[in-house]
């Protein structure tokens, strides 16, 4: 999961970056920080869900609303490839591109992980990992084989899809360049043609194992974001605005339930996030109103990957103090995933204010040169 270069939202409109230009910074674009805090509430919701807080109409209702949520996930992918395809430094060196997301991502990962492990040892009913499975999780190894997938903290099934994009960005970014606008189609269609042909091969069993967790089945769409922003890049970029490409978003979440395999719902919104990304880019670049870009909404969004990450071990952590599938009614069910909720949510702010932003300033510090008169 990455971040979008932020700024006020009342920064002023930018032009896309020149070919003729490569060095210069590229403008922020604070809608994609808002929208991601979206796909985040999204995947707080169907685990909500799955850890039935509601009975009845409740559940129903978390049912209808949240049951889709996992494909929040495919949201981080495709954004993923934008954002770093859009802030990407040209000439830049692939040891520091890794470096540098080494330092966005791993404090708040080694965090995480040990709050899981001690949750692990001292808290009844919690899975145990073995050696083997916890250093997988700690290296971000864990989701290429299934029975190291979901250890300790489960989410981070996706951030081992990322660390595998990470690998592979410096190439992907160099072939991009390269590219010219016919090119940049080309690979945009054929990542979104490799999302409905894995969906397929899923849905009718050719698989040995769920793929909806195994990176290198969800690097097309990582390619699809990292395709897009380079069409943005090139102000080629055809697509609708940004309400109909929300809209068609929002028909392509509601499809998924329609789907019972885990990765061939992915079909049903990869056109919808593909279009929505770049549409929320362009609105912040033309100076065009935007709902994502307002300060609140980009401030959660700058908490959203601390926010993912803590969330699901406050839910496994009320168990004990709530049971499992406890049932509730729509007051107390409400109640207790607000209470759930605020405790991840002030977590999350924790970890980024006393983790993630200065740990990153640490890693990133470079040496003070000395200077001669």
């Amino acid at each position: 999961m990455t971040t979008a270069t932020t700024a006020p939202p009342t920064a002023p409109a930018a032009a896309p970056p020149s070919r003729t230009q490569p060095s210069a910074p590229a403008p922020s674009l604070p809608s994609l920080t808002g929208l991601r805090w979206m796909a985040a509430l999204l995947v707080f919701g169907l685990h909500v869900h799955n850890f039935r807080y509601f009975g009845g109409t409740g559940a129903r209702f978390m049912s209808w609303g949240f049951e889709a949520g996992a494909s929040g996930v495919s949201f981080f992918f495709v954004l993923s490839g934008f954002v770093l395809m859009w802030s990407g430094r040209p000439g830049d060196r692939a040891r520091r591109f890794w470096w540098r997301r080494v330092a966005r991502v791993y404090p708040v990962h080694l965090v995480t992980v040990v709050i899981a492990l001690v949750m692990a040892l001292t808290l009844p009913r919690q899975p145990k990992p073995t050696l083997p499975q916890g250093l997988a999780d700690v290296f971000l190894v864990h989701s290429w084989w299934r029975p190291w997938w979901q250890t300790l903290d489960p989410v981070s099934w996706s951030l081992a899809c990322e660390a595998f994009f990470y690998a592979a960005f410096p190439l992907l970014a160099l072939v991009l360049r390269r590219l010219d606008v016919r090119g940049a189609r080309l690979l945009a269609g054929l990542s979104v043609l490799a999302v409905l042909v894995l969906a397929w091969t899923d849905s009718h069993h050719w698989w040995d194992q769920p793929i909806s967790s195994f990176p290198a089945a969800r690097l097309p769409e990582f390619v699809l974001g990292a395709a897009a922003a380079r069409l943005v890049q090139l102000g080629r970029w055809r697509g609708p605005g940004l309400e109909a490409s929300l809209a068609l978003a929002i028909i392509g979440y509601f499809l998924v339930p329609q789907f019972t395999d885990e990765y061939a719902a992915t079909a049903c919104t990869i056109m919808g996030f593909a279009l929505l990304i770049p549409a929320a880019a362009l609105a912040d670049l033309r100076g065009l109103p935007s709902l994502w870009r307002r300060r609140w909404l980009v401030r959660l969004g700058e908490l959203s990957f601390a926010f993912y990450m803590v969330h699901l071990l406050v839910l496994r952590a009320g168990t004990h103090l709530l049971g499992t599938r406890p049932r509730f009614g729509l007051l107390t069910g409400a109640a207790a995933a607000t209470v759930a909720f605020a405790v991840s949510l002030g977590l999350s702010w924790l970890l980024y204010e006393g983790v993630e932003r200065p740990a990153r300033r640490l890693l990133l510090r470079r040496p003070a040169r000395r200077t001669t008169a």
